[in-house]
């Protein structure tokens, strides 16, 4: 699976609240077309772009933005983090 799991920090929090966007840590080989078909798979909410980026802990961190309005807090209340 292409999902490790979501980052929850302040950062990610102003994403959610401000752009419907989920922040997430996933594999190294993970590319943007296995990570927004890991997303939609799961949690049967529409992706608009996944953008990725290296962290300098080595992590690969993925922002992921949804076309849905409120996608991403639904998603966080699924898995019990809101």
């Amino acid at each position: 699976m292409a999902l490790a799991h979501p980052l929850v920090t302040e950062k990610a929090m102003v994403l959610l609240e401000n752009a419907n966007q989920l922040s997430f840590i996933v594999r190294k080989d993970a590319t943007k077309a296995s990570i927004k078909t890991a997303m939609e798979k799961n949690f049967g909410k529409k992706v608009a772009s996944v953008s990725t980026m290296m962290t300098t802990k080595g992590t690969k961190k993925a922002i992921i933005t949804f076309e849905e309005k409120n996608a991403a807090e639904e998603i966080l209340s699924q898995l019990g983090i809101v």
